[in-house]
């Protein structure tokens, strides 16, 4: 199966440095995994965007990024993968990233970004998580809050009693807990 018979005229753009295959997953309604090959920098990063955001014009609101093969992600590709997130969460989706290299993850954590985003290790772990629709469990059953964290700006200590929106005490960056106690920026 091509991409195209996934999401049609997704291969009508191609870019040498980073190559997608999609990969339907028949568990899940509405998911999707993108097997991410090449690298993600200021260069490519609106090709990948234009891609992804394909997909999710498609229907697909709970995708895998399968991150075996991305060998290097910019601070500007991070910051696709956190408009992505924003744009899925608004959408009751969710984004996962699989199997990512540890080179790849470091800028994650130097950026701060790293809490933010579902990491998982397998396959098996990806499906898990979003047929439970994202851990999305009530929660008084969940025991997140209060969740302590530490703000990915500044990195100052910060405590959420309950989900939603809130400025961080000391950078005022606006922040976003859900209910699962995911942070990102608000």
């Amino acid at each position: 199966m091509s991409n195209n018979d996934i999401v049609p005229g997704f291969d009508d753009e191609k870019d040498d440095s980073l190559k997608i295959r999609l990969q339907r997953v028949d568990q899940i309604e509405n998911a999707i995994i993108l097997h991410l090959t090449g690298y993600i920098d200021t260069y490519n990063s609106a090709y990948f965007q234009r891609r992804v955001l394909k997909v999710i014009d498609s229907g697909f609101i709970n995708i895998i990024f399968h991150c075996s093969g991305l060998n290097y992600v910019s601070s500007t590709g991070i910051g696709s993968f956190t408009a992505f997130l924003k744009t899925l969460k608004a959408k009751n989706g969710e984004i996962v990233l699989l199997e990512i290299q540890p080179r790849v993850f470091e800028v994650f954590q130097l950026l701060g970004f790293s809490q933010f985003f579902n990491i998982k290790d397998n396959l098996a772990d990806a499906v898990k998580f979003l047929q439970k629709g994202g851990g999305g469990h009530s929660l008084e059953s969940s025991g997140v809050f209060p969740k302590t964290f530490n703000c990915p700006i500044c990195s100052t200590k910060l405590k959420a009693a309950k989900p939603g929106r809130f400025r961080c005490s000391e950078c005022k960056t606006i922040l976003a807990i859900d209910n699962n106690g995911q942070v990102f920026l608000g």
